[in-house]
């Protein structure tokens, strides 16, 4: 235990979600104990000091949304929870909020305690969504459950037959009792109907390569199903969560409902930011398998301006560490499992194309990195806050350095990456949760099984 421990970071800038300072951070134990300037003196003889000396101070990235040890049912990643959340350090992601899956049979606090199990090893602090996917009319006062468990969130899903989906009404019931509850609802939206004829034409046609993925999931699809389900979480007065938007319209459409009066949050990832489907057409379109499907050319700058305009909430991730030889099994892109490795690019990739870009400001990325995904997941002030009490969960980043991205320098599971060659602005010079040093230059010092449930 570090429960007495003394650590200065000195000299760098300290971002908040305001503004930024030329202060130091004093860390006593697991939590921040003050910030201010020259501090050096209080720690003179009791601890470390770290010269952060031309670093920015952030406070350590929370993804709210990714999938370690993912098992759809259908598809398992091989990946192992001490793996990935080491690869989550060493890019600066200190918390993550991932999924206990309710499978059929299951009671929810079955499939809480059965994921924290698998979770154990986790080098980083984790909170977890509940993926309900078995609760039939009548047991609704189940969700009652999940707050005394910490688990104050669920997940829907409008498509995905026929483990996952939920049809309107469904969602209806299941929205309203996760209000009743206080619970916020996260919901993958995809117009199932849509999807599916869409599939089964391009099927008919034996167009089943991995060129022809993003036609399977048109853009209408997602914004049809985020329509329908703020309108349904409207009706029955439940905050929701609008899941990895693909499109700067499903933004927008979250933006004014919550502009209307509706608790309504929005999320979207580096993939849809940075990315576009001309991929499809390249030499490699094994590695850009995801749902949803990365959008037409200018749809990433369209929805970069929805993230500056502050229409969207959250930055994220959806990390799931298939790895290429699964994604490499069979050119068809309904064969092929979907979900791409990112926790360890999240920082990088935001700072590089969204400060860089000109949409985003060092305070930003403290918001929708940190603050944002703290406040609305029940996190806030322990978490995604550099204040004094909240625990000791920094990032220090060198913007000097210029880089690119590499499988071969990443350090998740996966074994690719589908930013394989993209430049990138500044790194992470050291990961540091609740007091303890996790990641510093490219060392990983943290030790498996270190990480905390946080519940919530």
């Amino acid at each position: 235990m570090n429960a007495e421990r003394t650590l200065l970071i000195h000299g760098g800038t300290v971002v908040t979600p305001e503004t930024l300072l030329e202060a130091d951070v004093l860390i006593t134990g697991e939590t921040i104990r003050a910030i201010g300037r020259d501090l050096t003196a209080v720690c003179a003889d009791e601890g470390e000091v770290i010269d952060a000396t031309g670093w920015l101070v952030l406070p350590g990235v929370i993804d709210p949304h990714a999938h370690i040890e993912l098992d759809t049912g259908i598809y398992k990643t091989p990946d192992s929870w001490f793996v990935e959340s080491r690869a989550a350090a060493f890019g600066g992601v200190t918390t993550v909020i991932d999924f206990a899956t309710q499978f059929k049979g299951q009671t929810l606090p079955q499939a809480v305690e059965q994921r924290l199990r698998e979770a154990a090893p986790s080098v980083i602090d984790y909170a977890l969504h509940v993926m309900v996917t078995d609760l039939p009319p009548g047991q609704e006062d189940e969700l009652g459950l999940l707050e005394e468990l910490g688990t104050r969130s669920i997940k829907l899903y409008t498509t995905y037959r026929p483990n996952y989906y939920a049809d309107d009404a469904t969602l209806l019931r299941l929205l309203e009792a996760a209000g009743r509850y206080g619970l916020m609802t996260l919901v993958h939206c995809e117009n199932d109907a849509l999807v599916t004829a869409q599939t089964e034409a391009l099927i008919a046609a034996d167009e089943r390569g991995w060129r022809y993925h993003a036609l399977a999931r048109p853009a209408l699809a997602e914004q049809e199903a985020a329509a329908r389900v703020l309108f349904l979480a409207r009706e029955v007065n439940a905050p929701v969560v609008i899941a990895h938007n693909s499109s700067a319209r499903t933004s927008a459409l979250v933006a004014q409902a919550r502009d209307a009066g509706q608790a309504a949050f929005c999320e979207t990832a580096p993939q849809y930011l940075i990315l576009d489907d001309r991929v499809y057409e390249g030499s490699e379109p094994w590695r850009y398998i995801l749902q949803p499907p990365l959008r037409a050319p200018g749809e990433p700058e369209a929805l970069w301006e929805m993230v500056a305009a502050g229409a969207v909430d959250m930055l994220m991730t959806d990390h799931c560490a298939y790895t290429r030889e699964q994604k490499l099994a069979v050119d068809d892109f309904t064969q092929t499992p979907g979900g791409l490795p990112g926790l360890e690019t999240l920082l990088p990739l935001t700072v590089t194309y969204g400060i860089g870009g000109g949409y985003l400001e060092w305070p930003d990325v403290a918001r929708l990195l940190a603050a944002n995904p703290a406040r609305i997941y029940d996190l806030w002030p322990r978490k995604g806050a550099l204040l004094p009490g909240s625990d000791a969960d920094l990032v220090l980043y060198d913007p000097a350095y210029t880089g690119f991205l590499s499988a071969e320098t990443l350090h998740s599971g996966a074994g690719y990456t589908p930013y394989e060659g993209l430049a990138v602005k500044g790194r992470v010079v050291a990961t540091i949760r609740r007091g303890e040093v996790l990641v510093r230059d490219g060392v990983f010092l943290g030790a498996e099984g270190s990480g905390r449930f946080v519940p919530r």
